[in-house]
Order: C-alpha cells, then structure tokens, then sequence
C-alpha cells in the first residue's frame, strides 16, 4: 500500500464513527509516551468501524457507553491472548512463537484488531520505530505467532491478499457496522 494507502481502501458505504472517541485517538499516550501510529489514526479516521476484508474487525477507541473499544474488547483479547501464550511457555511449545518471535515478545504485543475466525492483529508497542509505528504480528486462533511487517500499512497488503486467496475479489475492503451501545 502506498504511504496514502488509508484512503485507497473501499468503503461500502459511510464510515461509522459517531461512537469513536477521537479525543483519545489523538491523545492517548503509551509507555513511551507517544500515542498511536500514525498508520492507525488514519485507518481509524478512513474506515471507522467496520468489517475489513469480509473477516476483520479494528477497533477504535470509543467514547463511554460503547461496545468494541480498544481498551474495553481490544484489552480483554490482549489479556486472553497473553494467557493463552503462557499456558503455551508453560508446556514447552515453542512452536508457538517459532520461527518468528519468542516468549517475551508475548508481553508486548496488544491486540488491536480481530478476525471473525479467531484470530487477533496485535502491535508491539515496546518496539516503536523512528517514524513512530508499531510492528505488527498476527496470532492465528491464539495459537501462533507471525510477523506481518513494520506498520500496519504492510501488515494490511498481507492481510488483504489472504482474505482474498480464500473468498476471492470484494467490490469493497470495508463493510461499516452499526455502533453498539453496552
């Protein structure tokens, strides 16, 4: 995707985003004390929220009141994510984090976006680069570790090409869903 690849992807219809918190995607601040990548602002102000691909579901930060936030859905993914992965340390799979990552990657990844299918786009937010984006992995059913690519820009090309390999060319990328109250 190129640097404007936000705005190249295909709306259906109008980005729902009455329910996102905008505040906070620009003013929430990580351990480093930076906020969030670039790349996902744009993403976020471009499809709102929405089914990617026909399978993938991003989730923004949304305002009180509302159903799949980052920090509500997206940290109780993470936590579930995190539990699976020392369950999987514990038994000596290293499978799991082969040939890609390893076990204390696992610590730092936080999920930002999940398939219908079960798995989860997580970003490493220990690891920003100097242009301020995240690596992003991929866990495929929590079961599994894969680098996807420096930021989610590259994460989304492979992302993209998967989804179509399995269900063939969509007229759009993003399918905008109603907000969900709690």
């Amino acid at each position: 995707m190129t640097s404007d690849a936000m705005a190249e992807l295909r709306l259906r219809d109008s980005p729902t985003t009455e329910h996102i918190d905008f505040d906070s995607l620009d003013g929430y601040r990580f351990a480093d004390g930076e906020g969030f990548p670039a790349s996902y602002r744009a993403f976020v102000r471009h499809a709102g929220w929405g089914r990617t691909f026909g399978l993938w579901l991003f989730y923004p930060p949304v305002r009180p009141g509302y159903a799949d936030g980052l920090h509500g859905r997206g940290a109780q993914l993470t936590r579930r994510f995190r539990a699976s992965f020392r369950d999987g340390e514990s038994e000596a799979y290293d499978w799991m984090v082969k040939p890609d990552g390893d076990w204390s990657l696992t610590a730092t990844l936080e999920v930002f976006a999940w398939s219908e299918n079960g798995d989860a786009l997580l970003w490493n937010s220990a690891a920003r680069d100097t242009d301020g984006e995240f690596p992003v992995w991929e866990s495929r059913g929590l079961g599994s570790l894969h680098y996807l690519g420096a930021d989610l820009r590259t994460a989304l090309v492979l992302v993209r090409d998967r989804c179509t390999s399995i269900s063939g060319p969509r007229p759009f990328d993003v399918e905008p869903l109603p907000a969900t109250r709690l």
